[in-house]
């Protein structure tokens, strides 16, 4: 028994309907000692075994209705931070949740790598593998996004300037050269000190000088220029306007439209495509054998032909069985996402996928969006 599971007897069931497929393609329902359907979530758990890749997988799901609120849960709401997956989830007050993007666990700060987007605001910056984004409707997309964000600075006599930026809300090594955007997502200060920052409220910047874990204010943001990049910052004179844009495309540089998408979480890699196994790790830019070839503790997202979300964990497989489990399970789209000691899932107020560490971010349904 996971931790935090109850100790009542009851059995969940799947819909008869879930049911009857399962069986035709080799899944079992397992008596569960956990939570079933809260009473008017329409969210349900349950325990299957998947017969895949010649062998038996033990998975536990948690079906999400089209429509479910999302967000990104982060840790003490900060990016940046660590915490247990129950805190984040009640601090959400989430129905489910599940870890979300790769981060940092071994030392450094505890950074997400994927891109994370919640409440419409763009947290944080990847650069690598597939992401699962929602619009405010609940309508879910799935695909190989690539952002970049780029702008304009106009001082008030004189010509526009370009200027860009490389990451956001993330703390840049000490002989990086680079350009980082810092919102109050990252909390009250740029979490650091080193190279030339750049304050702007209300699109006017007000301020520049060295970061010296600098404020950022609540009615715009912070950005810092390192390395040989700092002379980017000269263009930046108090009372110019700044603006900002983002574009949206696909691995292959083919602009999608995700300017619609209020909550997303970048990891990847893809697993199932339009119902068929979509496995090519090594093109979205993994290079890590725990990933390529490797069997370990997974956890992953689905879009089902309905349009409703599955979320899923399993105690071991490698990548290419977790894809086969999947498609098994009817996902028409599915990725993975964090994994090993990070797998951790939560349903209707209890974990029941416990992960190994404290986690950076998680994706939540149900509760306060964010």
């Amino acid at each position: 028994m996971t931790k935090g599971s109850t100790s009542s007897s009851w059995t969940v069931r799947l819909p008869m309907l879930l049911l009857t497929a399962a069986l035709l393609v080799g899944i079992t329902a397992v008596p569960s000692k956990e939570p079933a359907q809260a009473a008017g979530s329409g969210i349900r758990y349950a325990k299957v075994n998947v017969q895949a890749a010649g062998r038996s997988f033990a998975v536990q799901t948690v079906r999400i209705p089209k429509g479910t609120a999302t967000a990104v849960g982060l840790a003490d709401r900060q990016v940046g931070h660590t915490s247990s997956l129950s805190s984040i989830a009640s601090a959400y007050g989430a129905k489910a949740a599940i870890d979300g993007a790769f981060f940092e666990a071994y030392g450094g700060p505890p950074d997400p790598y994927g891109t994370l987007i919640s409440g419409g605001r763009l947290l944080h910056i990847g650069r690598y593998g597939t992401t699962i984004g929602f619009t405010a409707n609940g309508t879910a997309m799935m695909d190989t996004l690539r952002m970049e964000v780029t702008g304009q600075v106009t001082p008030q006599s004189g010509r526009s300037s370009g200027w860009y930026a490389v990451w956001f809300n993330r703390t840049p090594a000490s002989t990086s050269s680079t350009s980082i955007v810092y919102t109050p997502d990252r909390g009250k200060t740029t979490g650091f000190q080193g190279g030339i920052a750049v304050t702007v409220r209300n699109g006017t910047v007000t301020a520049k000088g060295s970061n010296t874990n600098l404020s950022i204010p609540t009615d715009g943001y912070v950005i810092v220029f390192t390395g040989t990049m700092k002379s980017s910052a000269d263009r930046f004179v108090k009372g110019a306007t700044v603006s900002m844009n983002k574009t949206y495309t696909d691995i292959n540089g083919k602009p999608i439209d995700w300017f619609n998408v209020v909550t997303a979480v970048g990891a990847g890699p893809r697993l199932v495509k339009d119902g068929s196994i979509a496995l090519n790790a090594a093109a979205e830019g993994f290079q890590d054998p725990k990933i390529l070839t490797a069997s370990g503790a997974r956890s992953g997202i689905a879009i089902m032909a309905d349009g409703s979300v599955m979320i899923a964990t399993v105690p071991g497989a490698t990548m290419k069985q977790w894809a086969a489990v999947m498609q098994k399970l009817g996902a028409k789209q599915a990725m993975n996402l964090d994994g090993g000691a990070s797998s951790g899932m939560y349903v209707n107020g209890k974990v029941v996928t416990s992960p190994g560490r404290t986690l950076s971010n998680t994706l939540v349904f149900g509760g306060n969006r964010s």
